[in-house]
């Protein structure tokens, strides 16, 4: 699935203001992000983040900005630690929802309504992952998923019904990878690192805790 390259500056409209305000799941100071990262992000290529990049290390361990485009950089500062703070919370806030359904490690292929789903190993998404929110904007989606998540090449994640991508959360116990040309709807939020490949867009916010982000002529759309 084939994207055309935003613009810089022009966010995706997902959320309402009552979206966000109703939601469990609180990203706080980590919103205008579209990549928090611990140790380092790199780049290779023409990425566009359409919001800012954070960096708890210094600016010397961000690598490819320019030529990737990106509305601001936070590296080594208090705006940088306080999103990764509060993207360590919304981790933890998603960690502790009580599931509402166990899930198998394969993910495409499946037409899924409002929920908790827990996958107690790795995940992975092959193909197509729809999201149904019920005509209901505040629909929510978490996958706690118990180690890492991989995307095939050209998998996607479509929210129809009235779901946004602001409520959609990757609870990741370690790392993700997504493949070439991926098209995902939702925050991922990894304990360790994230790292895609080219091509791959993302509707939503990226945030490494303990660990890197990696990404290869992408677009990735904060959740203003």
């Amino acid at each position: 699935m084939r994207y055309t390259r935003p613009l810089l500056g022009l966010f995706a409209v997902a959320c309402s203001l009552s979206g966000l305000a109703l939601a469990q799941i609180n990203l706080g100071a980590a919103i205008p992000y579209g990549i928090i990262a611990n140790t380092a992000i790199t780049n290779t290529g023409a990425t566009v983040v359409n919001g800012r990049i954070a960096l708890v290390n210094d600016a010397t361990s961000i690598t490819g900005f320019p030529p990737g485009l990106s509305s601001g950089v936070d590296a080594g500062n208090a705006a940088a630690g306080l999103a990764r703070q509060d993207a360590q919370t919304a981790y933890d806030a998603a960690a502790g929802q009580i599931p509402t359904s166990q899930s198998g490690s394969e993910l495409g292929g499946l037409f899924l309504v409002r929920g908790t789903y827990a996958i107690a190993s790795s995940a992975s998404i092959t193909g197509t992952l729809v999201l149904d929110g019920g005509n209901d904007a505040n629909s929510q989606f978490i996958f706690q998923i118990g180690s890492t998540l991989t995307t095939s090449a050209a998998a996607s994640v479509v929210l129809v019904n009235g779901a946004q991508a602001c409520n959609v959360f990757w609870q990741v116990s370690s790392s993700a990878t997504l493949g070439t040309d991926t098209a995902l709807s939702g925050n991922i939020i990894a304990l360790t690192s994230i790292s895609l490949r080219a091509g791959v867009n993302v509707d939503g916010g990226l945030y490494a805790l303990n660990g890197a982000v990696t990404l290869i002529g992408d677009v990735v759309t904060a959740q203003q």
